[in-house]
């Protein structure tokens, strides 16, 4: 066991494995909930281990960039990336907005049937932190939970316009 802190959170969608994993790792519809209630832009997705994701966050004339490091993608069943703050050439810096805030974020997702739904499970931890950033973390992890439900709320729409569709 770690002495990391970490996020943890669980969320059950009422959709098939195949399309929440779409929701995931589609970059037209990942931008639509990755980021809720702003504009989110994915630059590069590579969907493999070594494959790079770059994002941009859009709002109020203020723009964040996150590079994220695929290192395990086992198709509609786990996802495990290192997510870093960026400046414009996507090297990885300090959170402008958080100096405190981990360089390094990693990222697992994993992808499990319950029955006819999926329970999707999140696990956010700090790597290589200092105890400044450990701290700065472990204060946030209670008000995490707001910025992913309002994006897994926006996935539910999704997987329904989906379901729909089909």
């Amino acid at each position: 066991m770690s002495d990391l802190p970490e996020y943890v959170t669980d969320r059950i969608f009422d959709a098939p494995r195949e399309l929440v994993w779409k929701t995931w790792t589609d970059p037209e519809l990942l931008a639509r909930w990755y980021g809720p209630n702003i504009e989110t832009v994915i630059h590069k997705f590579e969907l493999k281990p070594g494959g790079e994701w770059l994002n941009e966050m859009k709002w109020g004339g203020k723009s964040d960039l996150s590079k994220m490091t695929f290192t395990e993608v086992v198709p509609q069943e786990r996802l495990v990336w290192r997510q870093s703050s960026c400046d414009a050439d996507w090297n990885a810096v300090a959170n402008p907005m958080m100096p405190d805030w981990p360089r390094v974020i990693l990222t697992t997702v994993t992808f499990e049937d319950q029955g006819e739904q999926t329970k999707v499970r999140l696990v956010w931890s700090p790597v290589d932190a200092s105890e400044a950033e450990i701290a700065c973390f472990s204060a946030a992890v209670d008000n995490m939970g707001k910025g992913w439900g309002s994006g897994f709320d926006i996935i539910d729409s999704i997987l329904q316009e989906l379901q729909s569709a089909s």
